[in-house]
């Protein structure tokens, strides 16, 4: 692989509480990022032999999806030991290595905790079930049955049916919001927040940096089970959930979303401050109500750090208009947050298919996500523009996807391996049978040749990732709001003494746009920004952006 012209240094060491502040977090899914062994599916050592790649890219931190031993119904977010790897991706040793080559280059080790629920092979689970009076009966949410036994309520799991799954040996129903192989935890048990907590404090004695929360708005269940009510039709969206799910006919409010959720986010914010720099980002998982729970799981010192919810990540187009929408409930409901924000995850269709982007619209949302206030997490492969894959239903792997398939085909489509080489059937990624396959339509956008092309989307990615951190006011300034103006997103960040003016075009028509009152300098033309304008007013291109910085 061509070496890139770019130092291979990461952010600057640095222990600084507030790193996390305006941070760029790229976020690896290990079975797909690099196989070192063949066998066809990534792992930790793969992680290791692509550091300077990582490091090139200028980012913060990476945030590495769970590699913990699972039995892999979904794919790891199913654990059945939180404090040990999986074979399949290495050892502990392995994981000590991709530390120590992250930190070798001043980035940031996140680890995607799985708290809510864990594997049903879990051996905390398989106490659990194996009666009602054992030390763990009261580890995971049980429940006898209605009279006429059905369900205990009306609860439904995201991945389709009933939350609830009959359980022969104790004669009661668990509940799982996800598959039936992972049960949730009871957190009105303290022995529970002590356990977890305690593999919390394992990883941050092996040297993490800190933690991804899975599903953070999912730990507490009401305790009374009452019934979800329903959704009035015109309520309902697809922000969480494919339209074809039911579970977006209810409005979730006893089966996750509980006021209880502060008292242990205070828990683990307290222990993560025993370590100076630690810090932790939640994923908030509602369609409702996901940024006024942002506002609550953020807000203060002794909660999380960051959060960030769906509003980006739906299948919503991102005109000026919403984005602005967005930010406007942000101030009234989470004025004192902090969100981070994403375009792409593992979890849904890539952007670039989702909002069906062209080239140039492609590079604008780049430098839009570099500029936006809060914190930024780029998804492997996001950097070079990669589309959605077409998985074919036999090679299908995930459950989500066979099960509403063809209306919604899953998840695999955005989890297909990175793509290295392009002149490799297996895009450099294995010398094996890859677990999903790589897609021919990503090899012409290989790492390999668009290092080779100046004019490439994976540089611009770089210049606008370096352009960020050149400015404290895009990592940690304020702002005065965030405005559409027809179809030109503009607002003003503030850190400092330094102010920067941001506008950008989210449409293919010219616009043309005036700067505020005061005396100001265009920059970034290096990030495709427009040109100063001899009459003093924007002249915006179709996609273009422009900065400008006070004098």
């Amino acid at each position: 692989m061509t070496k890139p012209d770019l130092p291979v240094t990461g952010a600057p060491v640095t222990d600084a509480g507030d790193w996390w502040r305006g941070a760029v977090i790229y976020q690896i899914y290990p079975r797909s990022f690099q196989d070192s062994n063949g066998d066809g599916i990534g792992d930790l050592r793969g992680i290791v032999e692509r550091m300077d790649y990582i490091a090139a890219l200028g980012v913060d931190a990476i945030w590495v999806s769970p590699f913990f031993t699972s039995p892999m119904k979904d794919f790891g977010y199913d654990v059945s030991d939180y404090c040990d790897v999986d074979p399949m991706f290495g050892t502990l040793a392995d994981f000590d290595a991709v530390l120590a080559a992250a930190h070798a280059r001043g980035i940031k080790v996140m680890v995607d905790l799985v708290l809510s629920h864990t594997s049903d092979q879990h051996p905390w689970f398989i106490q659990s079930r194996a009666s009602r009076d054992n030390p763990r009966a009261d580890w995971y949410v049980w429940a006898d049955p209605r009279p006429d036994g059905t369900a205990p309520n009306n609860w439904l799991s995201i991945f389709g049916g009933t939350a609830w799954h009959w359980d022969a040996r104790r004669e009661q129903y668990y509940l799982h919001n996800f598959l039936t192989s992972q049960p949730d935890l009871n957190f009105h048990n303290e022995e529970v927040q002590i356990a977890l907590l305690q593999v919390t404090r394992f990883w941050l004695d092996r040297g993490v940096d800190g933690f991804r929360l899975d599903t953070i708005n999912f730990y507490y269940a009401d305790r009374d089970l009452r019934d979800n009510p329903a959704l009035p039709a015109e309520a309902r969206n697809a922000k969480l959930a494919p339209s074809v799910n039911p579970y977006n006919y209810q409005d979730h409010i006893h089966s996750k979303n509980r006021p209880e959720t502060l008292g242990f986010l205070r828990r683990f914010r307290a222990l993560l401050d025993e370590y100076p720099a630690a810090a932790a980002v939640g994923e908030v998982g509602d369609a409702q109500r996901g940024l006024r729970l942002l506002g609550d799981y953020t807000s203060g010192s002794d909660m999380v750090h960051m959060c960030y919810a769906f509003e980006f990540l739906a299948q919503e187009p991102l005109s000026a208009t919403r984005v602005a929408e967005v930010f406007d409930e942000l101030g009234r409901v989470a004025r004192r947050g902090w969100p981070a924000w994403a375009f792409s995850n593992h979890d849904v269709t890539r952007h670039a298919s989702r909002w069906s982007l062209t080239p140039a619209a492609q590079r604008l949302y780049a430098t839009l996500l570099m500029c936006l206030p809060g914190t930024a997490c780029l998804y492997q492969g996001e950097e070079l523009g990669l589309p959605e894959a077409d998985v074919a239903f036999e090679d299908i792997q995930d459950p989500y996807g066979v099960e509403f398939w063809p209306e919604y085909k899953g998840r695999d489509g955005c989890r297909t391996p990175m793509v290295w080489e392009g002149e490799d059937y297996n895009g450099g990624f294995t010398d094996g049978h890859p677990w999903l396959p790589v897609s021919h339509d990503h090899l012409n956008r290989s790492v390999s040749m668009q290092e080779a092309e100046p004019g490439a989307i994976l540089h611009h990615y770089r210049r606008a990732i370096a352009f960020r951190r050149a400015h404290p006011a895009l990592r940690k300034g304020d702002h005065d709001g965030v405005f559409a103006y027809g179809d030109v997103l503009h607002f003003t960040r503030t850190h400092q003494g330094e102010t920067l003016f941001c506008a950008f075009n989210l449409s293919d028509t010219p616009s043309v746009h005036g700067l505020p009152a005061g005396r100001w300098d265009t920059i970034g033309q290096d990030i495709g920004c427009a040109n100063p304008s001899p009459d003093g007013r924007l002249h915006l291109g179709p996609w273009q952006a422009c900065i400008a910085i006070k004098r």
